[in-house]
């Protein structure tokens, strides 16, 4: 999958600057309905303008592609909560890496490169960015059983090297992060693995403490998937956090999981938007999309911590 360029900066057009504000993380999606073209030139356009972007990537459509290249069918599961994902074993695992932290990701940083982009691509393994053990193997459902599934490669970031990104970002460069992430078998020792890209990106969100822009191929969570006139806009409190939690279906389950994640480990805000639109993140950022707010998770933890104080007090 090639990631196609874009001007840099549109001249003469009235757009946010994006200037304030905490860091933007940026999950943009590797199917193939998602076109990065609009991402690659906001990025552009909020860094010429002083905000700290991290772009974090999938690419499922470019690992599906090489493996039907090698002649190897890519391999989906469902887990008992409902959950698909890749099922991802040594050979998988070889062309996730050729794809994603290959191909797509030095594709999408010269395409950021002559949007006038400083971007520095890195893996989760370069440094130790993303971390977190290994699971080789997975609970899965096949034909209406509930099965253990072994020889995966696979994992979710549990530490993040934020000071690297820090670092990157205080020099003026934009990091481009890729799975895989580096998923520890013991103590001392660990191998690359996939990981799931909203996950990382939540990860890198929490940790930096920043906005998180989650770019799909449709305008945010509809309260009727089948609708697209319900939907969600703003999500502040825990009931309505319920409601959406209840909404979502399929793909969006785990980008509703990642937002959670994401606001839980410290972002300010998670915004679910459509990658297509004119100036997607800038959109998002202004308010279209799905937005998701820190209060809408912390919410009820912060009325029991407060409860506890008070029995304390007494």
């Amino acid at each position: 999958m090639s990631w196609p360029g874009a001007a840099a900066v549109a001249n003469g057009e009235i757009r946010s600057d994006g200037g304030d504000g905490p860091p933007v993380v940026v999950k943009l999606g590797g199917a193939r309905a998602v076109d990065p073209a609009g991402a690659v030139g906001d990025v552009a356009h909020l860094v010429a303008n002083g905000r700290d972007v991290v772009v974090v990537h999938g690419g499922s459509t470019a690992v599906d592609d090489l493996l039907a290249d090698l002649g190897k069918d890519a391999e989906y599961v469902e887990t008992p909560s409902g959950v698909t994902g890749r099922f991802t074993d040594a050979e998988t695992m070889e062309a996730f890496t050729m794809a994603l932290a290959g191909q797509v990701n030095t594709d999408l940083v010269a395409a950021l490169k002559n949007a006038g982009v400083d971007a520095v691509g890195l893996s989760g393994v370069d440094g130790g960015l993303l971390t977190g053990p290994r699971k080789s193997a997975v609970r899965v459902v096949e034909d209406g059983k509930k099965k253990i599934k072994r020889g995966d490669h696979s994992g979710t970031p549990k530490q993040v090297n934020d000071g690297l990104l820090s670092t990157l970002l205080a020099d003026g460069y934009t990091p481009v992060v890729s799975p895989p992430m580096f998923g520890m078998e013991s103590d001392s020792e660990g191998t690359p693995v996939n990981t799931d890209a909203d996950r990382a990106a939540a990860a890198v969100a929490g940790a930096l403490g920043a906005e998180l822009v989650i770019l799909t191929d449709v305008s945010g969570v509809y309260a009727d998937p089948d609708d697209p006139d319900t939907l969600i806009e703003s999500v502040a409190t825990g009931a309505e956090y319920d409601a959406l939690a209840d909404a979502a279906e399929g793909f969006m389950t785990r980008k509703v999981m990642a937002a959670t994640e994401a606001l839980e480990s410290g972002a300010t805000a998670v915004t679910v938007a459509d990658a297509n639109v004119r100036d997607p993140i800038v959109a998002a950022l202004d308010g279209t999309g799905t937005r998701i707010e820190r209060s809408a998770v912390v919410e009820e933890s912060a009325a029991d911590a407060a409860a506890a104080d008070a029995e304390v007090d007494g």
